[in-house]
């Protein structure tokens, strides 16, 4: 077998593996799904990196030299590719290869609040990494929103691990989870080791914005309280303006995406390859981003609140790159020209 060949098909089964894993996640009756998303990404990360490092060393670099018929781990493939040992890509990859460990010997069903955003970041990261090491665009395979994770939280108290576990168990995964959320912090949040899932429901009356509806019966025993406020727009609404534009353009960049936009300026033509603050205010004027909750909060900056400042989703960032995927070279244009029609 070529090396070429061994190449694709290692990419191939990383493709497979990485869907197996996100359709094994997806199902709401499973709950063996930690566990088994776990094996299934790592898997999809090892034959990535193996395919990798075949390309630029041959099989001398994924083969041991004593030992020709046995390769090297992830752990290994992921040193040789990414040298620095503080890069947040490295460092989730890290907690998930030790919840995969983990997970042989421990039932890890409750880990989900702590590593779901983890989970959420290497999905991410693969995408990118995909395409940026194999020219692989993973939307061919497997729509965009089906790279966000469908996760159920419900996070238990010190108290209730205690309550739930032996003393053993309970110990390790109170030390696991609390490591996870330091070591956060000293990524500084990077959306590279970790991404917040969040889930909100809103209560509106103009049926035209709602995902779905229902029907308030008052003598109902179920109660809905009605959210009048995001409780941490810190983790729903993370992008600043400036984020968002260098967010799509990082994205443009490793999408391979010929991005343009013509315009004339002193009388001459002149060609953009960038997103800039023009185009992030002609997207956000258009779909009145600013009164979609989904998009953008409302910090006050004083008690008249007739001062605000805003913050974006990642859905937002989303809704912009797909949008700019569907058409590069004429949506901002077409985008102008549908507001200025308004």
């Amino acid at each position: 077998m070529t090396e070429k060949t061994l190449n694709n098909r290692l990419v191939e089964k990383s493709v497979e593996a990485f869907i197996t894993g996100l359709e094994l996640y997806n199902k709401p009756t499973l709950r063996y799904r930690i566990e088994g998303f776990s094996f299934f990404l790592t898997n999809a990360w090892e034959l990535m990196l193996k395919a990798h490092i075949l390309n630029i060393d041959g099989e001398s670099g994924i083969y041991f030299a004593d030992n020709p018929e046995r390769t090297i781990d992830l752990s290994k493939a992921m040193r040789k590719i990414y040298t620095n040992d503080k890069d947040p890509l490295r460092i989730n990859l890290e907690k998930i290869i030790d919840l995969r460990n983990t997970s042989t010997h421990f039932i890890t069903e409750d880990y989900e609040t702590a590593y779901a955003p983890l989970f959420q970041a290497a999905v991410i990261n693969y995408t990118n990494q995909l395409l940026k090491l194999h020219d692989v665009d993973i939307t061919k395979y497997v729509p965009q929103n089906f790279l966000t994770l469908s996760i159920s939280l419900q996070e238990l108290s010190d108290a209730e691990i205690k309550a739930k576990y032996s003393p053993q168990m309970a110990e390790r995964f109170i030390k696991q989870r609390n490591d996870v959320f330091v070591t956060d912090d000293l990524t500084g949040k990077s959306a590279n080791y970790s991404i917040p899932i969040n889930q909100q429901l809103f209560i509106t009356k103009d049926p035209k914005k709602a995902d779905f509806t229902v029907a308030i019966d008052r003598t109902s025993d179920t109660t809905l309280a009605v959210a009048k406020e995001l409780k941490d727009p810190s983790d729903t609404h993370r992008y600043s303006y400036s984020n968002i534009i260098k967010e799509v353009n990082k994205r443009i960049v490793s999408s391979k995406i010929d991005f343009q936009v013509v315009s004339i300026y002193n009388g001459k033509e002149e060609v953009k390859n960038k997103f800039t603050r023009g185009h992030l205010t002609l997207f956000i004027n258009f779909y009145d981003v600013k009164n979609n909750i989904k998009y953008a909060f409302a910090h006050k900056l004083n008690e008249e609140g007739d001062s605000l400042s805003y913050t974006y989703s990642q859905q937002f960032v989303d809704f912009i790159f797909l949008e700019i995927k569907k058409d590069p070279k004429a949506c901002i244009t077409k985008l102008k020209q549908a507001l200025e029609s308004k």
